[in-house]
């Protein structure tokens, strides 16, 4: 994967998760750090992405964090900015400020600095939230996945495969929750 296009094709990640969405009736929201907006502006490279896609939050700094998706302070302090306890509140964040059944949010080091022995460059914390079709107003609704990854390369190698393997991992937990075509009023 080199590319933003690489992406978008038919092989591609965003296609088969367009697809899905569409056929659910349902919306995506995206809460990125190290990412930038690379996610957000891949979904929109698809014509007619506004049918599934309803907003992205790009929230690089710890402020922005707080302040835009709520992830409370206490737990940047505690856990860090990359840590699947803040990839999880940045999620049901953007699910909490949105109209969408699914939200995805990614925080990570793409580097080339920043790393840690505990933390190193090309760490990435994912979380995806999906609001339940049973009932879309109750927290027991909420189901949240986390996953932490270490990726190989340069910075823009990383933030590729992340965007990669954030889309492709929220086809298979939207296609797992029978979300069918839930979505918040």
């Amino acid at each position: 994967m080199n590319s933003l296009s690489d992406l978008t094709t038919t092989a591609g990640s965003v296609r088969p998760l367009a697809q899905a969405l569409e056929a659910a009736g349902a919306k995506l929201a995206t809460a990125e750090s190290c990412t930038g907006g690379l996610i957000a502006a891949a979904l929109t490279e698809l014509a007619g992405s506004s049918g599934w896609f309803e907003r992205g939050f790009v929230t690089y700094s710890n402020e922005s964090k707080h302040e835009l998706l709520g992830v409370r302070l206490e737990t940047l302090a505690e856990h860090g900015a990359v840590s699947e306890a803040v990839a999880a509140q940045m999620a049901e964040g953007a699910l909490a400020r949105s109209r969408t059944a699914l939200a995805l949010a990614v925080t990570g080091i793409a580097g080339p600095g920043g790393g840690s022995a505990a933390k190193p460059v090309g760490t990435v914390c994912f979380g995806w939230a999906v609001r339940r079709k049973a009932d879309t107003e109750s927290a027991a609704s909420l189901q949240v996945v986390v996953e932490t990854r270490v990726f190989a390369g340069d910075r823009q190698s990383v933030r590729l495969q992340t965007a990669s393997y954030a889309l492709s991992r929220a086809l298979e937990i939207f296609a797992d929750t029978g979300v069918g075509t839930a979505q918040a009023p």
